[in-house]
């Protein structure tokens, strides 16, 4: 499967709406789009993850990558929208803890 990448830019923050899967194969792509708005200073990047049925650590090595790109340029990553499966990942890594994650969790009672 393929991973479809749209970042729309609002006022106050971009939104990156991820849909598909996020592994070795598609990791690149995600990179190639997140990256770059984790460098402005005061700027929020938000990705929605509602989307995403499948990451592996691929794709978690990328929304480290991003975490510390906003602490060199003083930026704000916030994922949002996670399914179980991949807030999973999330937990047993413990990125949860250091990541700012807002859960509506599809498939879930977690808010």
């Amino acid at each position: 499967m393929d991973l479809q990448v749209d970042v729309a830019e609002e006022t106050d923050k971009s939104v990156v709406n991820l849909s598909g899967e996020v592994d070795a194969y598609t990791a690149p792509k995600l990179k190639e789009a997140l990256l770059p708005l984790t460098k402005t200073e005061d700027h929020l990047a938000e990705v929605n993850l509602e989307n995403v049925h499948y990451m592996d650590s691929t794709g978690l090595g990328i929304f480290v990558s991003a975490l510390k790109s906003t602490k060199e340029h003083n930026s704000e990553l916030r994922l949002i929208n996670l399914q179980d499966r991949v807030l999973r990942l999330f937990r047993i890594t413990g990125l949860d803890q250091i990541m700012t994650i807002d859960t509506a969790i599809q498939g879930g009672n977690e808010r």
